[in-house]
């Protein structure tokens, strides 16, 4: 029987493969980083090491402006990576441990594999307000998509922690269930936009939102028997298709190759939907934290409120409220997946415990590259750019370090892409569309900045940030065909001191302005 079986003699079942090129990680970055050295060396050895049954790929990508970018992100078999390049291998296991000075690395079903080049794309896990609840669920992958709606679906009550992008998506698509949010901040959403933004929003959550149909416009593949495009959501049927997901992680394994963000419209292919007939509302605490959580069976527990008992879990906020829930949705942030690849090892980490990464995506360890959620951007940079760990950047990383890479080998200078000159992201909130530009939230100009803004209730918020009379950033929310003008006069730091008064008149068109 395997569990019998020694490591070394399950590494001894496995001959050393050795590869030019190793990539782990099947999310957005690492497979990106595969294709481009894929392509690039046509007759090299390629390999990548994920622990996930479906790999992450970019599909029907498009060039919104200079520096924005829209595409879905597919689950795929494998087996599709491998047919479109015949020079790549793919390995099903997480990685156990790498020995950075012998260029190897041990996986966790026995296979030594060795590179000339590796590249690390192995993403993030959420944090969890505690690890041996099991009424906390962390949201980050689609495992844990999966776990969530099945949780959902019995559930009258839940409690959402967390401001970013996930806990924004979940408290809006969600159905038939009370969901209180609490978040630290004194508005929502405050990783993407200020107080102003966060009150146009509001009304959205306070609407009463028509039942959504759980379907999915992309390619999707099945891992259980089924019908393929089954959307069924319920607790019976469970849903066997995937889409715009990320790698799925083994709980608790300490392994790494999996855990890639979620992608662009995660939720389009799952019904989140409570146990109530009924439209339920959202109750949002602000400026609060998560002071504990128990349960009734806790000894010497004083009863909090007259429901007390009728719940299965509690959570005391820090504002003093205690709320009582089926379960709580942990969404505050992520950890970069190191841990496989430290031991033994001399990489230098930053504040966040990702990898530092130079201009060049190299790691302090020789011949070892990472890029996306994993790795932190170490280098100086541009005046209008920081890092996010957002889908769009973990491509452009995969994309650029799979250059880096090619660089290396061929002896050739590289210089940073300009896709790393002026921060540009686009997605989609409480069914807005949404544009963030630059110095969006005026991240390190203290007080020397002025904002103009332009809100029509409903339809449009748009905000600029201005320093010295040149733009910095923008927030664009609704349909307002303004990013690609913005993103140039950002660029071009042209003096808008004259036309301050007029740049966010609705009745001029400001794109034949700047023409």
């Amino acid at each position: 029987m395997l569990a019998n079986v020694s490591s070394a003699e399950r590494m001894a079942s496995h001959p050393m493969q050795r590869f030019q090129f190793v990539v782990v990680g099947g999310g957005i970055a690492g497979v990106t980083c595969v294709e481009q050295l894929a392509s690039d060396f046509p007759s090299a050895e390629v390999g990548l090491i994920t622990a996930a049954s479906h790999i992450k790929a970019v599909a029907n990508f498009k060039q919104v402006s200079q520096t924005l970018e829209e595409f879905d992100v597919e689950e795929r078999p494998p087996s599709v990576l491998q047919e479109k390049y015949p020079n790549v291998t793919v390995i099903q296991s997480a990685v156990r441990s790498l020995q950075a000075d012998q260029h190897t690395l041990q996986t966790e079903d026995g296979r030594s594999v060795g590179y000339e080049k590796l590249c690390i794309c192995s993403g993030a896990r959420p944090k969890l307000l505690t690890q041996d609840q099991p009424y906390v669920l962390g949201v980050r992958d689609t495992d844990s998509v999966q776990e969530f709606q099945k949780r959902l679906s019995s559930a009258k009550r839940i409690v959402v922690v967390g401001n970013g992008g996930i806990a924004l998506e979940l408290v809006f698509e969600v159905r038939g269930c009370e969901v209180v949010w609490a978040v630290k901040d004194k508005a929502i959403g405050n990783t993407f936009f200020d107080a102003g933004a966060a009150q146009f929003l509001i009304p959205s959550l306070e609407a009463q939102r028509p039942p959504r149909d759980a379907v999915c416009k992309r390619a999707r593949y099945t891992t259980e028997q089924g019908p393929e495009g089954n959307s069924d959501g319920g607790p019976e049927g469970g849903l066997h298709t995937f889409t715009a997901g990320g790698d799925r992680r083994r709980p608790g394994s300490g392994s790494t190759g999996a855990g890639s963000a979620l992608g662009p419209d995660w939720h389009e292919g799952f019904l989140l939907r409570g146990a109530e007939q009924t439209p339920q509302g959202v109750r949002v605490e602000y400026e609060c934290e998560v002071q504990e959580i128990f349960t009734p069976s806790d000894p010497l527990r004083p009863q909090p409120e007259a429901d007390y008992g009728a719940w299965p879990v509690y959570v005391r906020l820090t504002n003093g409220r205690t709320v009582g829930c089926d379960f709580i949705v942990s969404a505050i942030g992520v950890v970069p997946n190191t841990d496989a690849f430290l031991q033994g090892n001399n990489f230098s980490l930053a504040e966040d415990g990702g990898l530092r990464v130079d201009d060049h995506m190299m790691t302090s360890e020789r011949d070892v590259y990472a890029a996306g959620d994993v790795c932190s951007a170490c280098w100086e940079p541009s005046a209008l750019w920081q890092q996010m760990r957002l889908w769009t950047q973990a491509r452009q990383m995969g994309w650029f370090a799979g250059r880096c890479m090619a660089a290396n080998v061929l002896t050739q200078p590289i210089e940073l892409d300009f896709c790393f000159e002026l921060f540009a992201h686009i997605t989609k909130f409480f069914n807005y569309k949404v544009v963030i530009l630059g110095k969006f939230n005026a991240q390190g100009l203290g007080a020397d900045h002025e904002l103009l803004v332009r809100c029509t209730k409903g339809q449009e918020y748009v905000k600029v940030v201005l320093r010295g009379g040149k733009m910095l950033g923008a927030v664009l929310i609704g349909e307002t065909d303004l990013e690609e003008t913005f993103e140039n006069l950002i660029l071009n730091q042209m003096d808008l001191t004259p036309y301050k008064d007029e740049l966010l008149n609705p009745n001029i068109d400001i794109e034949d302005y700047f023409d």
